[in-house]
């Protein structure tokens, strides 16, 4: 299963408006997590093998996000697809193969 998240602090003032530092809390559990994970720009996703495996990082991102703003922003997407391993990689793999085809 594949969970694409973004988590970003609300509210409170942190006198700019990057939030870096506080999202860098968020990716920190995440790759504590020992969960493939990949973060671009706008999302982090993670591959787990369970709903609960993967919502139990996402609700630790949130919580460690929390701990620093008086409110969260969370946006998920998930795949849910169970006995399929290693789509974080395969799905773009696919798409890369089929534009190598032209």
């Amino acid at each position: 299963m594949l969970f694409a998240f973004s988590i970003a602090p609300a509210g409170g003032d942190t006198g700019t408006d990057s939030v870096g530092d506080v999202v860098a809390e968020a990716v920190r559990v995440v790759r504590e997590s020992g969960l493939p994970n990949e973060t671009t720009s706008m999302f982090t996703t993670i591959e787990a093998e369970t709903w609960d495996e993967g919502m139990d990082v996402v609700k630790r991102a949130v919580e460690a996000v929390q701990a620093h703003a008086p409110r969260v922003s969370l946006v998920l997407k998930a795949d849910i697809r169970p006995g399929h391993t290693g789509q974080l990689t395969a799905k773009v793999e696919r798409v890369e193969a089929a534009l190598e085809k032209g």
